[in-house]
C-alpha cells in the first residue's frame, strides 16, 4: 500500500459537556496541526499517489472553514462535544466528499482509504481512518 501525507493546521474555541471533561467544560482555544494521510494500492500512470497541491489546496479549503471560529457557535455541531476525535471524523467526511466530486483531480479515482490525525499537542492526538 502506497501513502502520501499532507499537513495543515486550524485554531478553534470550543467547551464541552459533561463532568468528564473538568475546566475544559469552559470556553477554551485549541490548535491542531492536521495530517492527512491518503492510500492507494498501486501508482497512478504518473507514478503519484495524489496530487499533492490539490490535496494541500482543499484540506486548506476545509480547515478555512473552522480556522479562528467559536465551533459552539455553529449550528452543524449544536449540541454535539467537538473533541479531537469528532473533529478528524468531520474533516474526514469533508474530504472523503471532496474526493468523491473530483476536487483532488483524476488521479484520486484510485485512492482506497484515508487516515486523517488531529494533534491536539506533542503529546496527544487522534485520528479517524477510513475506506474510499
Amino acid at each position: 500500500m502506497f501513502s502520501l501525507t499532507v499537513r495543515d493546521h486550524f485554531m478553534i474555541a470550543h467547551s464541552f459537556n459533561g463532568e468528564t471533561f473538568g475546566p475544559a467544560q469552559r470556553c477554551h482555544g485549541a490548535t491542531y496541526v492536521v495530517d492527512v494521510t491518503f492510500k492507494r494500492p498501486d501508482l497512478d500512470r504518473d507514478d503519484l499517489i495524489v496530487d499533492i497541491g490539490l490535496a494541500s489546496q482543499v484540506l486548506g479549503e476545509i480547515l478555512a472553514e473552522f480556522h479562528l471560529s467559536n465551533l459552539d457557535e455553529l449550528e452543524e455541531f449544536r449540541g454535539r462535544n467537538t473533541t479531537t476525535e469528532f473533529m478528524a471524523r468531520v474533516i474526514f467526511e469533508r474530504l472523503a466528499k471532496a474526493v468523491q466530486r473530483g476536487r483532488l483531480g483524476d488521479t484520486a479515482k484510485g485512492l482506497t482509504a484515508m487516515c486523517v490525525t488531529l494533534h491536539e499537542s506533542h503529546v496527544a492526538w487522534a485520528s479517524y481512518e477510513g475506506a474510499l
